[in-house]
């Protein structure tokens, strides 16, 4: 094992531990991630994300920050660039890449592309070794077509550099005129082709993070892996107006956002097998003993389930809920050199990665871990302008969702107990696995305010873009995600 060993966090986005067949899933979504567990890796039993939305959840486990020290909760924010840990390994000489679909790992400035030599981003344009429209981006704003038209002119794919901006204009603007057929997310083996491509080229230690969207909405596995959902579960899905408020606001009945699980699972299937073709291709190259391989989530999707705090409300796809769908996650890893299994039930938190990472390098494998001394905390922002603005297209009262929420969980010795709190509101939870949590109590207030107390926002925090800056093709791409 090298004294600098690599290091790959693999975010599957959105996807949330109770999907998971080593968490106790009926469908048999993870058999590779399973296997890699049960025989040569740690698999955390209780791990939580730091928030529920991506962009407040990624600046966290970059920079080992509670999203309240950091405070980046919107793309008017901007982290310190020297914060994340993907700029410190960069300077201290790791070829540093980051390769995904996720606008605000690659387009949107809020500080988290800024550690990565390597930016390879969305790439759902019919020809991907083209001029890409998405990956275009100008400080004078969205419409700089005639810019784009002289970039792919003078490429050395004139013709396929056209046809991906033809493509992207279709999608942006003409969507309900183009075929189910059109996928809206690129399938994770691009991505892990450029990654593999990308770490086969380096000379020495590397640092990358692998971002797959594939069970971000919309849910669009390929048939191969689609065992559960089929042609009815996407035409449903495919008239949904609004994944979120769509049901939220009572347009729609709760039992189509369940129906469309189904798919999510394919997604993940599909995903699973990426990750063994990644592992694989690692281990026969012989540099997975000498790589720290991170696979978790930033947060999980909600298919209905009941708030925990608020009567009435539930929980659909991601973004404020304090509910466990969203923050229970998957955490399995691979140090370097593992060679035995571990299961570990005590609560983990994702905003231990930088200090994994440092641990490692300085040679401390015993103290390598995600289970903070502490508490785990984490928080769910409330909307912030444009989200309230298209909410309420759809949900008159937007109360439940404007207003921050917090959880805290903590080590009772016979499972893990959540305290949560939205406004005037709070309750108490059980947690005994990731497909068994229930409230037991109307309070616990007391346990959130004592452990966010000391909980103060750090100087990382300066002005980011407005969305008025951002380019076409990645405005786009964020409102159809949900984040406009």
């Amino acid at each position: 094992m090298s004294a600098d060993p690599n290091v790959l966090l693999v975010i599957l986005d959105s996807v949330r531990a109770q999907n998971l067949g080593s968490y106790g899933h009926v469908n048999e979504t993870t058999p590779f991630l399973d296997s890699f567990a049960a025989e040569r890796a740690t698999l955390y039993e209780q791990a939580r994300a730091p928030g529920a939305r991506s962009v407040t959840s990624h600046a966290s486990i970059f920079s080992g920050l509670h999203v309240e020290e950091h405070g980046v909760v919107s793309a008017g924010h901007r982290l310190d660039p020297s914060a994340p840990i993907f700029a410190q390994l960069r300077e201290a000489g790791y070829s540093t890449g980051v390769f995904t679909e996720n606008d605000w790992l690659t387009a949107v400035d809020v500080g988290l592309r800024d550690g990565f030599d390597e930016i390879v981003g969305a790439r759902n344009v019919p020809f991907p070794g083209a001029v890409n429209p998405h990956e275009f981006v100008s400080n004078e704003g969205r419409g700089q077509y005639a810019a784009f038209l002289k970039l792919a002119l003078g490429s050395d794919a004139p013709v396929r550099s056209l046809a991906n901006g033809v493509a992207t204009k279709l999608q942006s603007d003409y969507k309900r005129f183009l075929p189910d057929s059109v996928r809206a997310s690129t399938p994770a083996d691009v991505y892990v082709d450029s990654l593999l491509d990308w770490s086969d080229r380096q000379d020495g230690p590397w640092a990358a993070c692998l971002n797959l969207m594939d069970a971000h909405i919309p849910y669009e596995p390929t048939p191969e892996y689609d065992h559960w959902g089929g042609s009815e579960a996407a035409s449903l899905q495919a008239a949904f107006e609004d994944q979120k408020w769509d049901f939220n606001g009572g347009h729609r009945p709760w039992w189509q956002k369940k129906a469309v699980e189904s798919l999510y699972d394919g997604a993940i299937r599909q995903m699973d097998a990426e990750l063994e073709r990644l592992v694989s291709t690692l281990e026969q190259r012989g540099e997975l003993d000498d790589t720290l391989i991170v696979v978790t989530s930033d947060h999980g999707e909600g298919f209905g389930e009941r708030s925990d705090v608020r009567p009435g409300v539930r929980v659909a796809e991601h973004g404020v809920a304090i509910h466990d769908c969203l923050l229970h996650v998957p955490l399995v890893v691979r140090y370097p050199g593992q060679t035995d299994p571990h299961r570990v039930d005590r609560p983990a938190s994702l905003v231990e990665f930088p200090r994994v990472v440092n641990r490692l390098r300085d040679g401390d494998r015993q103290t390598a871990g995600f289970c903070p001394e502490g508490r785990v905390l984490a928080t769910a922002v409330g909307l912030d302008e444009p989200l309230q603005e298209r909410a309420g297209a759809y949900v008159e009262d937007l109360s439940p969702w404007t207003a921050t929420s917090r959880a805290v969980f903590e080590d009772d010795g016979e499972g893990i107990l959540k305290y949560c709190t939205n406004r005037d509101r709070a309750a108490t939870v059980v947690s005994r696995d990731a497909q068994t949590s229930y409230k037991v109590a109307d309070d616990g207030s007391e346990h959130v305010d004592r452990a966010f107390e000391s909980i103060e926002e750090r100087d990382v925090k300066t002005a980011g873009e407005d969305f008025d800056d951002l380019d076409d093709g990645t405005y786009q791409r964020l409102e159809d995600l949900g984040y406009v």
